[in-house]
């Protein structure tokens, strides 16, 4: 596929600023609440954010220069007056108050009641959290580390974690978080932004302790198909053994198998193609293992 490249050096702020955070997406939402030196609440929302280690536990969010005259937020003012912040994630239901929340208001302005929402104080730090969110992060800022002076210039927030909340309705065990209930937004390009909820979520298997096979050890006949996609391909390729003869023997009896290979009818491309569509298929029923010993024996004959 052709593509077109960028200098980013050659481009606006604007245009950079346009083209990246459509590209690099979703991001997930810092909700970020801090206090100053006077003890004046703000809270705005950050998507140059993420987790950054678990021992010790970071957290790393970036409120970048003002655009227009390349002034500080207040967050970042807070933060070097107060080192101490609290992260609240964003759910769907409460994706128009964390609009709202980033509106330049003047320092001083309490964001919390500008969008209606509730203070919940803080055990171990001065800034309150969002209660309506379903977890929230108490943390002391280690660093902050600018990255420039001018508009748009980031200014790396880095966050220990001290105590996390989470409300108990999505915890599916003591430990475990239910995904599928959280129901947290993320950071498109522009004014969109994602939700991770019902269908829009998938399982991915992790590795395990044995090693894929990897798409090299695949016949290029495979490798090379047309109907099968390159998530079709990484499927077979993250299997961590090659089946048995016994398997691809096994899998040419299979009914639906000899009613596309036992067709004098069809050419010996089409059988192919419908092999592939039949295993293509099974990756989608997981049965991957089935999939990959279809192609095999039919690529081996």
């Amino acid at each position: 596929m052709e593509k077109k490249a960028f200098e980013l050096d050659k481009l606006t702020r604007r245009q950079r600023h346009g083209l990246l955070l459509a590209a690099v997406a979703p991001r997930p939402i810092a909700w970020v609440s801090t206090v100053d030196k006077d003890g004046h609440v703000n809270l705005s929302p950050f998507s140059f954010f993420n987790a950054f280690s678990t021992s010790p536990p970071i957290m790393i969010f970036s409120p970048g220069r003002r655009g227009r005259d390349s002034g500080i937020k207040n967050t970042h003012e807070n933060v070097l007056e107060v080192p101490e912040v609290a992260i609240s994630v964003v759910g769907h239901d409460m994706v128009q108050q964390m609009s709202l929340t980033s509106n330049d208001y003047e320092k001083g302005v309490n964001e919390f009641i500008k969008a209606g929402l509730t203070m919940v104080p803080s055990q171990k730090i001065k800034p309150p959290g969002v209660a309506e969110s379903p977890v929230i992060f108490e943390c002391v800022v280690n660093q902050v580390i600018p990255l420039g002076q001018q508009g748009g210039s980031g200014n790396l927030v880095i966050a220990e974690v001290l105590l996390m909340h989470v409300d108990n309705q999505y915890l599916s065990g003591e430990y475990d978080l239910d995904i599928t209930r959280l129901d947290l937004i993320g950071r498109m390009g522009g004014n969109w932004y994602s939700r991770a909820f019902g269908d829009a979520l998938f399982e991915v298997p992790k590795p395990t302790s044995d090693l894929a096979i990897g798409l090299d050890q695949l016949p290029k006949e495979i490798r090379d198909s047309k109907i099968l996609s390159g998530n079709d391909l990484g499927r077979l390729g993250s299997m961590t053994a090659v089946p048995s003869s016994d398997a691809l023997e096994q899998i040419l009896q299979m009914p639906e198998v000899i009613n596309v290979t036992g067709d004098a009818g069809l050419s010996m491309s089409t059988k192919w193609e419908q092999i592939q569509l039949l295993g293509k298929q099974w990756i989608q029923q997981d049965q991957t293992a089935n999939a990959l010993a279809l192609m095999l024996a039919y690529t081996d004959r």
